[in-house]
Order: C-alpha cells, then structure tokens, then sequence
C-alpha cells in the first residue's frame, strides 16, 4: 500500500527543516533539526512527544491538535514569562521560508502568525503550509457531539480550501449580530436583511466546500487508495448540503434568505451550517463508526488520513505534514506493518510517537529521536 500522489505530476514534499520553541508546554528552549522524512519519537508518557506534535500543528490556523486555548500552552514553571513562541523553517515546492506564531504574556487567546518575519492572515499561512494529525483523542470522535466531527471535516477542507475558515467565521459573526439584533427587539428590518444576506452566501459556500471534500475522499476511498485498511464512507446530515445536492447554490442562497426572514420570532437560526454533523460508516459493510470497535474505529480514521494526505497532494501539488500520536496503538501487526509500508513509500514528513520503539519496526529507517527532560538525543 502506498499513499499515492497524483497521475498527472509528482507531489513535491513540504519540509520542517528547523523547528523552534520559547516556553512551550514543557520546552523553554529548544532549537531542533528533524532530518530525513520519518521522524520518531521515542519516551514514557509525559515526556514531552505529544506537545512537539502540538507545536508543529500551530504553524497552521487553528488551535492545534489539542484544541487547547492558546494562553494554556505557556510554560507553567518559575521564571517563565507567560508567553510562548513557535518557529520553522520549510521547504517546499516554493522554496524556503519561514513560519512563526505565539502570543505574549497577558495577551489572552489571541496570536500573531508570522509568514517570513511579517504579520499574515491565517488564509496566506494555509496556503503555504498544510498539516494533517491523527491522535488517540480522536478515538472519542463519534461518541462525543455533533461539534467534534464538524470542527474534523472542516479541518479536511481547510487543507484543501485556505480560504474556508474565513467563510466559517463571517458566518458566525454574521448569525451572532443578527442574533443580538433579533434579541434586542429592535432592528432595522433593511439592516438585518443585510445580515441575513451575508449567512446565506457564507452558510452554502462553506456548505459546498465541506461537501466537495466528501464527495472527493469518498471517491479516493472507493479506488481504494486506503488499502488494506477498510474503505470508509463519509456523508454529511446537513439541510443546506440536501438542497445543495439537488439545487443550484443561488437557489439555495435564496431558500436560506426566506427560511432566515421567516424565523426572525426566533433569536437562534433553525438552520444552521454549524448545526451539520459528519456520518462515517464502513463502505462495506454500513457498520457506524459509532457502533464499531475501537480498533475499526481507529482503521476507518486512518483510512481517512491516508486518502486525504492523497488529495491533499493531487490538489495542491503538495503533501502535507502528517502528526501521528501512537498511531499504531488499537491495530493488529498486519495493519501495523501496512500503515508503516504507506507512511515509507509516502511523500509525506512524518512526525510519529510512539512508548515502546518495537513499535517503529513497522517504519523502517525512520530517524529515532529520545524525548525527555525538555530536551531530543537522536539514537
């Protein structure tokens, strides 16, 4: 099994060269070369594996693989300042460049992203630097609310679109002020068709990316780009994406207009993006993912990864950087050895954890690294 590019070209690989950490988690200071594509980390529990994963994942938008709020991600320890601070240098099909975020001591759950040394929006550090994580958090996806595996796919599609999360967030900010007008009981009814114009452009745009990305992983996934790993099918429980199937998105836009008009009597939007839920079952055999064991849970999870590390790569000519945290926990050696197999012939860097190092068998020369005492010693 390999985690294929593309047919038509060759998917160039993104590189961290050189990462950097001020008062991170447990780090106050580190200055690290990876090297080579495969990089493990070796250590106990708590020593530090996961919070370099965490690090990598803050160089893109968002709140990282933990989800934590960025003022807990300080160093918590005497003579540290409250702040923190994340570099890298990449190599990619752009050439070099360099990546930076963190906050400053006081500054709330509010960052600075840095793209070559000045201040970017969040879309311009997406479209030069994508990453995908698989975590044993995630094991809790599909037991736990509608908003987890929302906030999962839009993840997927930010890889792909980098403007996406820009239309999630001017829909939010528009349904809240039309809610604050809405409960205010006074309003100008031209004001709050305005606002209500704006939710439906935004709700059926990021509707038709989240749906767009779907149809393409379900695609891959049938072609069996996962193999052996059981093909996953995605589906999305979403009143907009059922109009979107059958109408075109003006149309949709329009339905949405009435629909948000008709309801003002109501301060809370009935229809919402926000309220859609992601579905994912085994293509075969339909068995849920909420019904599935953990160990096929976490099969259809990699399955997922896999295809969309391959569309990743098609679209933007580019792999993205894969996290892995105990990846091999909860799969038989076969599975192992096939996820070990996908990630060597792969193009994609790989930074993957692991407690035991039998573990890393399955990746071949991969370089080792010991994690401990807030420092690496490469074996």
């Amino acid at each position: 099994m390999t985690i294929p590019g593309t047919s038509a070209r060759s998917a160039a690989a993104l590189r961290i060269e050189s990462l950097r950490l001020a008062d991170f988690r447990s780090y106050a200071r580190l200055d690290w070369q990876p090297g080579g594509k495969i990089i493990a980390l070796a250590g106990p529990n708590g020593a530090g594996k996961t919070n370099l994963l965490e690090a990598v994942s803050l160089l893109a938008p968002g709140r990282g693989l933990r989800g934590a709020r960025l003022a807990e991600l300080a160093r918590h320890a005497p003579g540290a300042a409250g702040g923190w601070a994340i570099a890298a240098r990449l190599e990619g099909k752009e050439g070099g460049g360099a990546i930076g975020t963190g906050i400053e001591a006081g500054q709330g759950d509010r960052r600075r992203l840095l793209l070559d040394g000045e201040p970017v929006p969040a879309s311009r550090i997406a479209a030069r630097f994508s990453c995908l994580w698989l975590t044993p958090q995630m094991d809790r996806l599909f037991t736990e609310g509608a908003s987890s595996r929302r906030r999962f796919l839009d993840r997927l599609v930010l890889a792909l679109e980098p403007g996406h999360a820009s239309e999630v967030a001017a829909f939010e900010s528009a349904s809240a002020n039309r809610n604050r007008l809405i409960e205010a009981g006074r309003y100008d009814p031209l004001w709050l068709a305005t606002i209500e114009d704006s939710m439906a452009r935004h709700a059926a745009a990021l509707t038709a990316s989240r749906l767009y990305v779907i149809e393409r992983l379900n695609a891959l996934l049938a072609a069996g780009t996962a193999d052996p790993f059981p093909a996953a099918r995605l589906s999305l429980d979403c009143p907009i994406g059922a109009e979107l199937a059958h109408r075109p998105a003006l149309e949709v836009e329009d339905w949405l207009r009435a629909r948000y008009a008709a309801s003002r009597a109501e301060p809370v939007a009935a229809i919402s993006p926000q309220r859609a839920d992601l579905g994912l079952a085994q293509a075969a055999s339909g068995l849920v993912a909420a019904l599935a064991s953990t160990g096929q849970q976490r099969a259809m999870l990699v399955s997922i990864v896999l295809a969309h590390v391959a569309l990743v790569a098609s679209a933007r000519g580019t792999a993205p950087v894969l996290l892995l945290d105990e990846p091999f926990v909860h799969l038989d050696a076969a599975h192992r050895m096939a996820l070990g197999d996908a990630l060597q012939r792969g193009e994609a860097q790989v930074f993957c954890t692991a407690t035991e190092r039998d573990q890393f068998a399955a990746l071949g020369d991969a370089a080792i690294w010991t994690v401990g005492e807030g420092g690496l010693r490469r074996d």
